[in-house]
């Protein structure tokens, strides 16, 4: 079997797509080509797992200027062209699409040479490059039932996660522990809203204990008002106790010690926060595409796994407050728990696998 994984930009399209590219090589003997762009997070982490990585050369179309949109259209018909002559020389069985600027262009090009293609959407609405093929594709994994109606053949696979979130057990006694991230590079407004509710946390919720990954560029603010917060008569105090870092490498680990996460709510975080069956209080980036963040953290809340929080509306009484009210409502989160391991999907790597296999016409070895 020979397939061409296409996309990437960012780890919540990478990461999942080797998965997919690990499992083809266990269960199908898949050789596996990456195709993606030299900006993407992609040329760090496709060659380090072992896989070769063809470029194309593709920009964005959504939110983005007028000038960079018309360069971008410019130069797609390149790109395709450039896409369909890297399908000719590797002769894949099946196209697999995960969103990302390289995404179209090689779907795109599959399509018009009746390659079979397989589009990995792991958001509740689709990215552009995955609206622009939903129609002709051979079939769509999915991460939300909700995400079916775009796609004339879908099935719920979930989003692969790595195999340490699902062994997380469930979290009994020890100190309430709250987990607070923003990505590998941290979110500035998620650290300005918990160093502003600090004062009132430690007033609101004594005795619990945070562990904050900053990221590089919060990191001194963030741990000098920790260190600084102060009792009512000016001295200072630690009523709770904190780890910070800059950026934590075992994130399962944090995971397993955590009761409550503060998070964004990209598809790969939302997947493992399902994983983890962990409670959250969502934060989604304002300026995803096409506000796909707020509306996966939407479909958590529905569930009763999350509570969702706009940006431009959080401040620090309102977090700090809603922090210790969950912390103290162990009914609440056990329920919140359960909520979120309903929407896991320990299997989705092997199910997204099997469904390249089979519109590509391909026998398990």
């Amino acid at each position: 079997m020979r397939a061409i994984l296409a996309g990437g930009g960012t780890g919540g399209h990478v990461i999942p797509a080797l998965a997919i590219a690990n499992e083809l090589k266990k269960s199908y003997g898949a050789e596996v080509l990456f195709m993606g762009t030299a900006r993407g997070i992609e040329n760090r982490l496709v060659p380090a797992a072992g896989y070769p990585l063809q470029l194309v050369r593709v920009g964005a179309l959504k939110n983005v200027s007028l000038v960079t949109r018309a360069k971008t259209a410019f130069d797609l018909p390149r790109a395709v062209w450039d896409a369909s002559r890297m399908l000719n020389e590797f002769a894949p069985d099946v196209v697999i699409g995960v969103g990302g600027y390289a995404s179209g262009p090689a779907m795109l090009a599959a399509v018009v040479k009746h390659i079979p293609t397989l589009a990995f959407e792991p958001n509740v609405v689709p990215g552009f490059a995955n609206r622009v093929v939903a129609r002709f594709v051979s079939g769509a994994a999915v991460h939300f039932e909700e995400t079916t109606k775009y796609f004339r053949r879908a099935e719920v696979t979930g989003v692969p996660v790595r195999p340490a979130f699902f062994e997380i057990p469930a979290k009994h006694g020890g100190l309430p522990t709250l987990l607070v991230f923003g990505g590998s590079q941290g979110a500035h407004a998620i650290n300005e809203a918990m160093i502003r509710c600090l004062p009132v946390l430690q007033r609101e919720a004594p005795g619990i204990h945070i562990i904050h990954q900053t990221g590089e560029r919060d990191y001194n603010d963030a741990l000098a008002a920790y260190r600084g917060l102060k009792n009512a008569a000016g001295e200072t105090t630690e009523v709770f106790t904190f780890e910070v870092f800059r950026f934590i490498e075992d994130m399962p680990a944090a995971f397993a010690r955590a009761d409550l996460v503060v998070c964004r709510s990209g598809a790969s975080t939302v997947a493992e926060i399902a994983a983890a069956g962990k409670p959250a209080i969502f934060v989604p980036f304002p300026r995803a595409a096409d506000d796909h963040q707020r509306v996966n953290a939407e479909a958590l809340e529905r569930a009763g796994a999350a509570v969702l929080v706009e940006e431009s509306k959080l401040e620090g009484v309102w977090l700090a407050e809603t922090i210790a009210a969950l912390l103290g409502d162990q009914r609440r989160l056990q329920q919140m728990s359960v909520a979120a391991r309903s929407l896991a999907h320990p299997n989705a790597a092997r199910d997204i696998a099997a469904m390249a296999a089979r519109v590509a016409g391909i026998e398990k070895t």
